[in-house]
C-alpha cells in the first residue's frame, strides 16, 4: 500500500495512526504552501511544520525582520524551504498575485482590537475585515486556478472559536471570523469536484506574544495573578485551563493536508478546550 502521497500520487485511504501518511509523516515535497501572518505565533509554527514536511513555503507578513528570523529557525536538513514574502495584505491585488501557483494556502493573518461597538473606530473595523476576510477571498482567487488545474489542493483557514461564538467588545474580529467560516464552506462546495478541500481550524486562546501581553495587562488592571487571568477570565468557558500551543495548531493544519483527510472538507475543527461544548 502506498501510504505517503506526493505530487501526482492519488490519495490513499486506510493508513492507521502512526503509519506513513499521517501528519507525522506528511510528505509535501514538490508542493507550494502559502502562510499569511507567518512571522510569529500560529503562522510561524505552520510555516515551519509545512517546510519540515517538504513544502516550499511562501511566508507572508508585513514584518520583514520577523520573516528573516523564521527562515533562520528552519532546521538544517529540512526537506522543504521558506521563501520570505514581505507583504501588507491590505494590498489586495498583491495578495492575489502572491497566492498564484500555491497548493496549500493557509490563511492566518489577523488583527484584534477590543472596544465597545459605539467606540470602535470605523477605519479599524474596515482594516480588520480587509485583512481577515477580503484578503482571504483574494488569496483564493489567486490560488484556485492552479489547484483546479492539477486536481489537488488543501485550503486551511485559521479561524477561531470566535468564528463559532461571539464575545462582547470584539465586533470586527467576530464579524470577520464568521465571514471566513462561510467563505471556507463555499470554497469547499465549489472545490469538491476539483480535488480541493477547504476547512477551518478554530483555536481558543493560543500562547502567542499577543495573548501573553493581554494576560499581563489584565493582571495589572485587575490586581490579580497571571494564573487567575487565565482561569477566571480568558479560560472561563474552557474545560481545559491552559493555553493552546502554536505547534498544536500547526499539527492540525498538517493533518488536514494528509491523504487520510481527503474526505474532510467544509468543516470547522474546534481546538477550544471544550469552550463550544457548552
Amino acid at each position: 500500500m502506498t501510504a505517503i502521497t506526493g505530487p501526482g500520487t492519488p490519495d490513499t485511504p486506510g493508513a492507521s495512526p502512526g503509519s506513513p501518511g499521517f501528519a507525522g509523516f506528511l510528505d509535501l515535497r514538490g508542493r507550494t504552501a502559502l502562510v499569511t501572518g507567518a512571522a510569529g505565533g500560529i503562522g510561524r509554527a505552520c510555516a515551519l511544520r509545512l517546510a519540515a514536511a517538504g513544502a516550499t513555503v511562501r511566508a507572508v507578513n508585513r514584518d520583514a525582520a520577523g520573516l528573516a528570523g523564521l527562515t533562520a529557525a528552519l532546521p538544517g536538513g529540512a526537506p522543504g524551504r521558506i521563501e520570505p514574502r514581505p507583504l501588507d495584505l491590505t494590498d489586495l491585488a498583491a495578495a492575489e498575485r502572491a497566492a498564484a501557483g500555491s497548493d496549500v494556502p493557509v490563511d492566518n493573518a489577523g488583527i484584534q482590537l477590543v472596544r465597545p461597538i459605539e467606540d470602535f473606530p470605523p477605519e479599524v473595523f474596515h482594516e480588520v475585515l480587509t485583512v481577515m476576510l477580503e484578503a482571504p477571498f483574494r488569496l483564493l482567487r489567486g490560488a484556485l486556478p492552479h489547484m483546479y488545474g492539477q486536481g489537488w489542493g488543501r485550503i486551511v483557514n485559521i479561524s477561531s472559536v470566535h468564528g463559532l461564538r461571539a464575545s462582547p467588545f470584539k465586533s470586527a474580529y467576530v464579524a470577520a471570523k464568521h465571514g471566513l467560516e462561510r467563505l471556507s464552506k463555499t470554497a469547499a462546495l465549489e472545490g469538491a469536484a476539483h480535488g480541493v478541500t477547504s476547512n477551518c481550524v478554530n483555536p481558543g486562546y493560543v500562547r502567542t506574544p499577543l495573548v501573553e501581553r493581554q494576560i499581563a495587562d489584565q493582571a495589572a488592571a485587575h490586581g490579580i495573578p497571571r494564573e487567575r487571568v487565565l482561569t477566571d477570565i480568558l479560560l472561563a468557558d474552557s474545560a481545559l485551563k491552559r493555553l493552546l500551543e502554536p505547534e498544536e495548531v500547526a499539527e492540525a493544519v498538517a493533518c488536514l493536508c494528509t491523504p487520510q483527510a481527503s474526505f474532510v472538507t467544509g468543516t470547522s475543527l474546534a481546538m477550544d478546550g471544550g469552550w463550544t461544548a457548552h
